[in-house]
C-alpha cells in the first residue's frame, strides 16, 4: 500500500469513528455543556472539520478561493485553531449546518487526495507546524488529531447517559 493510500485509510477510518459518535447525539445536546467552561459536542465537530481542511487542503495545496463555498471565515474563525467554544449556541451555526460542513470537508478532502500525485508528499508544509513538517506529516496527522477530538465526544457523551460504543 502506498503512504498516501495509507494516510487515507487513516482518515477515513478516524472519521468513521468520529461520525458514529455522533449518531444518536439530539440536536439539543450539541451545545450542551456538562459545567461551565468545558467544551461541546458542536465546538468539536466544527474543530475536526476546520483542522481537516486546514491539514488536508490548505497545508497540501494552498487555500483556494471556492473553498468558501466548503466553510466560511467565520466557521474557521469559531473552530479553528486557538477558538475556545462558547457557551450555548448563540452565535454558533445549527447542529445541522456543522454536520454539513464537518461531512462536506470530508468527501472534498477524499477528492482532492485521491488526485495527489505520491511525490509531492515529502515537500514542505506552510505555514510550518511544531508536530510535522511534511505534506504526508499534516495528514499522518490528521486522523490523530481526529481521534483526539473524538475522545472528547467519547467523554460528553458518557456524561450525557449515552452507552459506550462497541
Amino acid at each position: 500500500m502506498s503512504r498516501l493510500n495509507a494516510a487515507i485509510k487513516q482518515i477515513v477510518t478516524a472519521r468513521q469513528y468520529a461520525g458514529s459518535l455522533l449518531e444518536d447525539v439530539d440536536g439539543d445536546d450539541w451545545f450542551r455543556q456538562p459545567s461551565e467552561g468545558v467544551t461541546h459536542i458542536a465546538w468539536e465537530v466544527g474543530h475536526m472539520a476546520a483542522a481537516e481542511y486546514y491539514l488536508t487542503m490548505v497545508r497540501i495545496r494552498g487555500p483556494k478561493e471556492s473553498d468558501a463555498e466548503l466553510l466560511s471565515e467565520d466557521f474557521l474563525g469559531q473552530f479553528g485553531r486557538g477558538s475556545i467554544p462558547a457557551s450555548g449556541p448563540e452565535g454558533y451555526p445549527d447542529s445541522e449546518e456543522i454536520r454539513r460542513v464537518f461531512d462536506g470537508v470530508h468527501r472534498q478532502a477524499l477528492e482532492e487526495l485521491k488526485q495527489l500525485p505520491e511525490e509531492v508528499l515529502d515537500e514542505a508544509t506552510d505555514p510550518p507546524h511544531p508536530m510535522f513538517s511534511t505534506k504526508l506529516g499534516a495528514l499522518m496527522f490528521c486522523p490523530l488529531h481526529e481521534m483526539v477530538h473524538a475522545g472528547q465526544i467519547g467523554l460528553l457523551r458518557r456524561l450525557f447517559g449515552k452507552a459506550p460504543l462497541r
